[in-house]
């Protein structure tokens, strides 16, 4: 069976990540392993590879050029990952990218990444393609499903049509390899460039080093490949390892959740704290359903609440091993382990991992003291595509400023106290205040409006809204909802306020910016 990668003695100059985690398990002895299971298939290592090479082949006949963005609007599925590989093989870049943004999300990050080309699950792609005339860049879009217009490609036809075998693209250690779109405290996505060698620091560290990951693993993740934490999740770590993924396309409702898991009998699951949450709403769940196959259940996107920890440990018998990572970062840096877990805490720092906590001077706090919390390591993207002053300002050297406020104590364990910044996490994805603030100020009765976070009844995350109304408008529970609807359909709907409060004024600075430190004391 084929043994993971370890970094730093390990990785040749030269190479590629698809070669390394895709056709050395096949020349490994993993040829015949299952690799993903897919609804009611299975795809084993020799099968997925063959798939990758036939997108690869696809890729050429297309056009796409080393070095050249892909973006991939797609679900959890086998496309997606032969898509993704493939365009690593061939050198190109992949962009994975979230399939719930609105129209004027694809058309920025298409413009901003240059993409050539485009894959897209079918439902997709009339959102996307709402701005067409505005993509400068797009030259070619590939549907998986039914093209909707005659210049559609379509992604079966062509790649069913190609070879199985592909030559690797020359590529080293340290060309970029994909990128993860991020935002930051403007709420402007920022590519961050992640280079061949990042993953092999995850896979080693963590997956192995903290997970323990063998090639017996079943790996089922909820959040999905277009965040960094379920790209690690679904597509690094069990090829890393040589096990198996499950693919869920559908959204992770609860009841999708437990049935997957008994259905498939993953080993490991990894969620959000958001989802434990309505998971723990489930009644009976634990007679219903049979997650005796669980060994380990993971967290992260946002801090875990340790009554949810206790509350899934009571019921279900596992442990959650919270812990923080980022898009820039790649995946976990500060996790708890298996057989040492500090409820309340991220945990520990991971192996091949740094972490400072320094004040406002750039001088380290002592433990118990907070602070902003920077971390060196080697998955830490390369730069910001076209972020100049936010890549220096964010990585500074070897370390990275991740923005988050954190406190470690005096055993080693880090404490989560929020943003140096006024972004919000919601559900694991960052949303910014500005944003719902302009999609709050569009509504014909707001006349200013201010976002912050407020803790819901399990003590997670979500947006809260304070608006003041123009004349002519009163307060009302029924226009509340209105102005919740109004800004669900007009940005991502996982953005919108949970609560709206009506106030007369906003506290402000004698500058006109608004105090919501002010705001959040309430």
């Amino acid at each position: 069976m084929k043994k993971p990668y370890k970094y730093e003695k390990h990785l040749p100059r030269y190479y590629n990540i698809t070669s390394k985690l895709v056709d050395e398990n096949v020349e490994g002895g993993n040829a015949d392993k299952i690799a993903i299971y897919y609804k009611d298939k299975t795809y084993t290592y020799r099968e997925i590879q063959a798939y990758i090479n036939q997108v690869g082949n696809a890729l050429h006949i297309l056009g796409v050029r080393q070095d050249e963005r892909v973006m991939l609007v797609m679900k959890d599925t086998p496309e997606a990952v032969a898509s993704f590989y493939a365009a690593i093989k061939i050198g190109a870049i992949p962009i994975f990218v979230n399939y719930m943004y609105t129209a004027d999300d694809f058309r920025y990050l298409l413009n901003d990444s240059r993409a050539r080309t485009l894959i897209a699950d079918e439902e997709f792609i009339e959102t996307i393609e709402q701005w067409r005339e505005k993509h400068h860049y797009l030259k070619t879009t590939v549907i998986v499903g039914k093209p909707h217009q005659a210049s559609h490609i379509s992604f079966h036809d062509i790649v069913n049509r190609c070879s199985d075998k592909l030559n690797v693209a020359h590529t080293t250690t340290d060309d970029a390899a994909f990128w993860n779109y991020t935002s930051g405290s403007t709420g402007t996505p920022k590519g961050a460039v992640h280079l061949q060698h990042d993953i092999f620091t995850c896979i080693d560290n963590y997956a192995v080093g903290v997970l323990g990951l063998t090639s017996n693993d079943i790996l089922l993740s909820a959040s999905k490949t277009f965040f960094a934490y379920g790209l690690g999740n679904t597509m690094f770590y069990p090829f890393g390892v040589g096990a198996a993924a499950i693919l869920l396309p559908d959204r992770p409702f609860p009841e999708t959740i437990f049935e997957t898991i008994s259905k498939y009998h993953p080993t490991v699951f990894f969620g959000v704290p958001t989802l434990y949450a309505s998971l723990l709403q489930v009644a009976d769940a634990e007679q219903k359903y049979d997650l005796s196959s669980l060994r380990i259940c993971t967290s992260a996107g946002e801090a875990l609440p340790k009554e949810i920890y206790f509350a899934w440990k009571k019921r279900f018998g596992l442990d959650i091993l919270d812990g923080i990572g980022s898009t820039e970062i790649l995946h976990i840096f500060i996790s708890n382990h298996p057989g040492d877990v500090k409820p309340g805490s991220s945990g520990k720092l991971v192996r091949g991992y740094s972490a400072k906590i320094i004040d406002d001077e750039g001088h380290e706090v002592p433990d118990g003291e907070i602070g902003t919390l920077h971390i060196k390591g080697e998955s830490i993207a390369a730069f910001y595509w076209r972020h100049h002053d936010k890549t220096k300002a964010s990585m500074l050297g070897e370390w990275f400023n991740t923005g988050d406020q954190y406190y470690r104590d005096k055993e080693g364990y880090y404490y989560y106290c929020g943003r140096g910044d006024d972004m919000l996490k919601v559900g694991g994805i960052w949303v910014s205040p500005i944003e719902v603030e302009e999609a709050l100020l569009a509504h014909p009765a707001v006349l200013q409006a201010a976002v912050v976070a407020k803790k819901d009844a399990n003590n997670l995350i979500k947006p809260k809204a304070f608006v003041v109304l123009k004349n002519g408008y009163e307060p009302s529970e029924a226009l509340g909802k209105e102005i919740q609807l109004f800004v669900k359909k007009s940005i991502a709907p996982y953005k919108f306020p949970r609560w709206i409060e009506f106030v007369q004024t906003l506290p402000m600075t004698e500058t006109g910016k608004i105090q919501r430190y002010k705001l959040r004391e309430r």
